[in-house]
């Protein structure tokens, strides 16, 4: 029978009736204590959550797209500098390489995690350096997709061989860890997005910068505000990207809950691969030294658009994260490579689906998916 009522992908609502009643308070905290923009709940914020990662420092600001470019900033790094990092991810990622005015190069994913390939990223360094254009690889961004841990260990050899910078976007792998350490601990500097579908999210947009270097967190915490260091003494050209009270306050309650919630998304990833595992469906991986978060749970499939479309049949919502590579989007295109020149990273693009995922789906909303993609195989094979 086909279901009566939608299953969404994901649900920011229900995590917030989850929490409604603590988020209440500490929204009214906010307004009747009458200070909004870089107050006490922003840094009771930036210290709890420093001390959750196991860093020295956390900057709060205003989404994590800035983030990403404050972090670019904070290193130097602009003009006359290219950044590796992938295309198959959110777009923001280059789009903040190239509000700092740096040049990305775009690698290819390892087909199993989806991940940046490291062997691409040496191809990558020796290959510019051949070049001789005057551009030199400064920085790696690494994106730790859909709550998957990228090859940090690898990365860092790389980095440390080539003299480069590691920025770690973790916009989607919040409590994620690599042998029990947190992502956002790894590189020079790493960011955060706590848009509202986030694993730890705001009612709005939010990010943060974290680093172990107090002479970069000085350098950031400058930049998010003019280059302040006195207020309207501006020592170097700055930004204007702060986390505001409401959202710090937010975060702050949820941020309670995140292992909890990881819990639960590690759960129902584990109902999602024991009843579609017989299927032919290719399902996420997840390495025995990596905590994965299931931001999103990703499957691929070469008949995504039929299987899509007969979900969509049964009320059952999905989205595709992403369906083009940013190397093939109209805003980049023949820019940073053409059809064909990162094959694993075009050919997810084809495949990828991702399920309703978000720690309040029920345990019956799962086995109705599941039996939905079920039904497909049989009759589409």
């Amino acid at each position: 029978m086909p279901n009566t009522s939608r299953i969404s992908p994901a649900d920011p609502k229900s995590n917030y009736f989850a929490h409604k009643w603590e988020i209440d308070e500490a929204v009214r905290r906010v307004l009747e204590g009458g200070s909004y923009v870089l107050g006490e709940e922003v840094t009771a914020f930036e210290k709890e959550f420093a001390n959750y990662l196991g860093a020295e420092s956390v900057i709060g600001v205003g989404n994590g797209t800035d983030a990403l470019h404050l972090a670019l900033r904070a290193c130097g790094i602009g003009k006359g500098d290219a950044v590796i990092t992938v295309s198959h991810t959110a777009v923001a990622t280059v789009a903040a390489i190239e509000l700092a005015e740096a040049q990305p190069v775009l690698v290819d994913i390892d087909p199993d995690t989806l991940t940046l390939d490291p062997d691409r990223a040496v191809e990558a360094i020796k290959s510019h350096s051949e070049r001789g254009n005057g551009v030199r690889i400064k920085a790696i961004i690494p994106v730790h997709l859909y709550g998957q841990p990228a090859d940090m260990p690898a990365i860092l050899d790389i980095a440390r061989r080539h003299d480069l910078i590691v920025i770690e976007d973790c916009a989607q792998s919040n409590g994620a860890a690599i042998q029990d350490r947190k992502t956002g601990t790894w590189g020079n500097l790493a960011t955060f997005s706590f848009y509202p579908t986030k694993n730890l999210s705001a009612l709005g947009d939010g990010g943060a910068v974290v680093t172990n270097s107090r002479e970069l967190a000085d350098r950031a915490r400058m930049t998010r505000e003019y280059g302040w260091r006195e207020r309207y003494i501006s020592e170097f050209p700055g930004m204007n990207t702060r986390l505001d009270e409401l959202q710090a306050a937010i975060l702050r309650v949820k941020l309670r809950y995140l292992d909890e919630e990881n819990a639960r998304r590690r759960e129902i990833a584990r109902n999602y691969d024991a009843r579609l595992s017989a299927t032919r469906l290719t399902l996420p991986q997840s390495r025995a030294d990596r905590e994965h978060v299931y931001h999103q749970y990703v499957i691929r499939s070469e008949r995504r658009e039929e299987l899509r479309e007969f979900l969509k049949s049964r009320n059952i919502g999905t989205l595709i994260h992403y369906p083009a590579p940013v190397h093939l989007q109209p805003a980049y295109r023949g820019r940073f490579g053409a059809v064909g020149s990162l094959p694993h990273t075009e050919k997810a693009a084809g495949e990828i689906l991702s399920l309703p995922m978000f720690p309040e789906i029920s345990d019956g909303q799962i086995e109705s998916v599941a039996e939905a993609i079920l039904e497909f195989e049989k009759s589409a094979f």
